[in-house]
């Protein structure tokens, strides 16, 4: 959606009061309808089997997991920017973080203006996740570190959860060849396996990556 679209349909939404109440932010930020109106019509745009607005809650519960166990130091940047991460998703494309990079600064300008908010951080944060599987944990900072990981967690999730998530992306490339969908698949989870560390972050890498070691190797054992 183009951040014209975008914000259109966000006012639209916060003029007919369409939609759920947006998640609790940090250290008192709030949330205007139509920016949060915007999230819910950029999630809900059709298609999206994974990449929708259940994703972006559990990368916040993450969020808030490391809120409560080691903590930010901008915890509202790190908010917006796993609100914002996915925004736009198109199944094959390679610009979906760096447009919605693009509608997270376009939202903070229009309707976050005066917070003293760190657009750059935000933006820098999710654009990092184009390049998951391909960071060490030398290429980052702590934080980065942390965010990346949060949107990687549903690796090492329990094995069902993370059958769920398998299946979920297969049916957003849907229209791609099965073969070449396996393929590339295979290639993605041989990539993670072969890497020194799937979780860059000492947190998370204690907690879920021999999880996600197993997960991902079973999945290859059944043909993946």
């Amino acid at each position: 959606m183009r951040p014209d679209g975008w914000i259109a349909a966000g006012e639209a939404r916060a003029e007919r009061n369409v939609g759920d109440a947006p998640p609790e932010a940090p250290d008192g930020l709030v949330l205007p309808e139509p920016l949060w109106g915007a999230v819910r019509a950029a999630y809900g745009e059709p298609g999206r089997a994974y990449h929708d607005l259940a994703h972006v809650g559990e990368v916040l519960r993450r969020v808030g997991e490391v809120a409560r166990d080691v903590g930010w130091r901008r915890p509202r940047e790190v908010f917006l920017a796993a609100l914002f991460h996915d925004a736009v998703y198109v199944p094959g494309r390679h610009d979906n973080e760096a447009r919605s990079a693009e509608l997270a600064r376009e939202a903070v300008v229009r309707w976050l203006p005066g917070e003293g908010l760190d657009e750059g951080l935000i933006e820098r944060l999710i654009l990092l996740t184009a390049r998951h599987g391909a960071l060490d944990p030398a290429d980052v900072g702590e934080e980065e570190a942390l965010f990346l990981d949060c949107d990687m967690a549903i690796l090492g999730s329990d094995a069902a959860a993370f059958d769920a998530y398998d299946r979920a992306i297969a049916a957003e490339y849907s229209a791609v060849p099965p073969e070449l969908y396996a393929a590339g698949r295979r290639r993605f989870f041989e990539k993670l396996l072969a890497a020194e560390r799937i979780f860059l972050s000492p947190y998370f890498h204690a907690r879920l990556e021999a999880r996600a070691r197993d997960n991902l190797r079973r999945k290859l054992d059944a043909g993946a």
